[in-house]
């Protein structure tokens, strides 16, 4: 399989709703429900399993396929939103990650799952 940018991606999302005249249905609440209900389809896959047994679902290749393309909607989702309202994700996450890393130094984070303000 070839790798692609998401920028690339993000031109088939692109394609893919405009040949169906999708923009009408795509405004940023419709989108950001696209998000949260295609989250909330693939935690159903692990809601009440524990760690073990969310290890052993993601072996079975037919579970694990429904996983994909679950996550697969959730980026389909999140793609379109980008597209749509022009927000270039590849900048947003940088942005993100550099503002996590002075609310989360690794002096006080490495190893630990505490919030930023309980640090």
């Amino acid at each position: 399989m070839s790798k692609k940018t998401i920028e690339e991606i993000t031109l088939n999302v692109q394609k893919f709703c405009e040949e169906r005249d999708w923009d009408q249905f795509h405004g940023p609440k419709d989108l950001a429900i696209g998000v949260i209900t295609e989250a909330s389809e693939l935690l159903e896959h692990f809601r009440f399993l524990s760690e073990e047994q969310a290890l052993e679902l993601l072996s079975n290749p037919q579970q694990k396929e429904e996983i994909e393309d679950e996550l697969s909607d959730v980026l389909f989702f999140l793609l379109r939103f980008s597209q749509r309202f022009d927000i270039d994700l590849t900048k947003a996450l940088l942005r993100k990650i550099e503002k996590s890393e002075r609310k989360y130094p690794v002096e006080k984070a490495k190893g630990k799952n505490t919030k930023y303000t309980k640090l």
